[in-house]
């Protein structure tokens, strides 16, 4: 039972902002990427998935940290050209 709830506080550090950078990369618009992640994490919010208050403190946290990385990315790119 241990290890499935810290499966589950991992999962919600990484793959938030990496679907933030990948939703980025798709749309070419970090918003529009925020915006996507956040739906996907309300529905999995709304079906039961996530279902503590700390769950969703650390969600947010990495799509904050997502959201950061994009911006610096969209930097990194205007730079080299």
């Amino acid at each position: 039972m241990a290890t499935v709830t810290v499966i589950r506080y991992l999962s919600a550090l990484i793959f938030p902002g990496l679907l933030v950078l990948l939703f980025t990369r798709v749309t070419y618009n970090r918003v529009i990427g925020l915006i996507l992640t956040v739906a996907l994490i309300a529905t999995s919010v709304y079906k039961g998935y996530t279902n503590t208050f700390l769950l969703i403190v650390v969600d947010a946290f990495s799509l904050t940290a997502g959201f950061w990385l994009a911006e610096k990315m969209k930097q990194r790119v205007i730079k080299k050209t």
